[in-house]
């Protein structure tokens, strides 16, 4: 398992995730829970692999709050 995880891509940390999220918002413009959906579609993307699709959504959620 070890082996593994050298060649997967590092996780985010919470604040790296938040940090990564402000920035994806700012960029879209996104002021409201009704701009989510373009949100999303941003951060899946350039998030891939480096945060799971759930705390993404939560932190997006937290924040558009």
């Amino acid at each position: 398992m070890a082996v593994y995880q050298e060649f997967l891509p590092k996780q985010l940390t919470a604040e790296e995730l938040t940090a990564e999220v402000r920035a994806i918002i700012a960029e879209v413009g996104a002021s409201s829970m009704k701009e989510m959906g373009k949100v999303m579609g941003v951060a899946s993307k350039r998030l891939a692999g480096r945060a799971d699709g759930k705390e993404i959504s939560a932190k997006v959620k937290e924040l558009l709050a």
